[in-house]
């Protein structure tokens, strides 16, 4: 537990870091990942990191990119994205660029989800050959949440999201097309979630609270599919949490 603001009411096995700033969050956010980017560079001489987009990562990745790191020996890919080029401000590997290789950073590989097919089922089979490669299991992946409830792209109402949220599934990336989100999506499911060593939930304010709270309490992933992070034994979720 961090500075002085209380935890959540979740389970007793997510490890809770609660700030009550920005800035706070965001700088031990980023050392936490990088310490599991040295573990996977110390244990197997490259690492992986899954990150995810919209606007509350971009201080986080900021401060990422300023570690001290081999990043020439780490791949760095997109927990979702949606199905816009690359050029469009709605990209989230435009965002991974443009906040996070940048300087030193700038010397790691990064695996992009979009291909230049029409739709995310037409993509699919070429971003996993992209990812193939790709160090695993991952050594961080870094998940935001929405006021709904979602995360990664797993959408409350979404078609396939029971079968998205599985942990025992058999896709990695899953294909969404939220009902109440622009853009269709690509997106790990939670089996791709979880084929990390640390997995790591950003979030704040009191109006994610309490919908994190709520979704411990209710337990029901196909309405707050945040609730299935906090259902599975696989990975102990690291919740960085600013009040």
């Amino acid at each position: 537990m961090n500075h002085t603001t209380s935890p959540l009411a979740l389970p007793a096995f997510v490890r809770q870091h609660v700030f009550d700033s920005d800035a706070a969050m965001a700088s031990a956010l980023a050392a936490a990942v990088a310490d599991g980017l040295r573990a996977g560079l110390a244990g197997r001489g490259s690492a992986s990191l899954a990150v995810s987009g919209g606007r509350s990562p971009i201080p986080f990745l900021e401060a990422l990119s300023a570690e001290m790191l081999d990043w020439s020996r780490v791949v760095v890919t997109l927990v979702d994205e949606r199905w816009v080029a690359p050029s469009s401000a709605d990209s989230n590997e435009a965002l991974v660029r443009r906040h996070l290789l940048r300087g030193s950073a700038a010397a790691a590989c990064l695996v992009p989800l979009k291909t230049p097919a029409a739709s995310p089922e037409a993509g699919v089979a070429a971003a996993l050959a992209l990812r193939a490669e790709m160090p695993r299991p991952f050594d961080a992946v870094v998940l935001g949440m929405g006021e709904d409830g979602h995360t990664a792209s797993l959408f409350p109402d979404a078609a396939g999201l029971a079968d998205a949220l599985d942990p025992a599934g058999a896709a990695e990336l899953v294909c969404i097309h939220p009902p109440r989100a622009p853009h269709a999506r690509i997106t790990l499911s939670l089996a791709g979630v979880l084929a990390t060593r640390r997995l790591f939930l950003q979030a704040g304010g009191a109006a994610k609270r309490a919908v994190l709270e709520r979704a411990a309490r209710e337990g029901e992933p196909l309405r707050l599919p945040v609730a299935a992070l906090l259902q599975q034994h696989k990975v102990v979720p690291e919740l960085f949490f600013r009040a």
